[in-house]
């Protein structure tokens, strides 16, 4: 597809619409907020914790095993995703178990993954 196929040449301004976005368009701090989960799902350890989250529940020692990475490298990994509402731990003993945070984590994920699939 060309540019011209792409662009419009027009210089008509469709006033209704911009008057329909400017009333329904998400707030300013809430697409910063957007932004700023879709950074953290744009890294790729990040994305394979959560994906393997979204299985079952695991301690960093199997993430670590399951990642071929360090428990210290997957503990970093968790903490940004913990501090960002994305998962959840709960102490069991002397481990602690992660887990996807609530089901519009799992929700995001399933519908990324339908999304791609298409």
């Amino acid at each position: 597809m060309g540019k011209s196929e792409t662009t419009c040449d027009c210089a008509v301004i469709h006033a209704d619409t911009l008057e329909h976005v400017k009333h329904h368009m998400v707030d300013e701090s809430s697409l910063d907020s957007m932004t700023k989960l879709f950074k953290i799902f744009g890294d790729s350890t990040r994305t394979r914790i959560l994906a393997a989250l979204n299985c079952h529940e695991m301690c960093v020692c199997d993430l670590a095993v399951l990642l071929d990475m360090t428990k210290s490298a997957i503990s970093h990994q968790l903490k940004v995703l913990r501090d960002n509402n994305l998962v959840k731990f709960q102490k069991k003993g002397k481990h602690a178990y992660y887990s996807l945070a609530d089901d519009h984590v799992k929700e995001i994920l399933d519908v990324a993954l339908e999304h791609i699939n298409e």
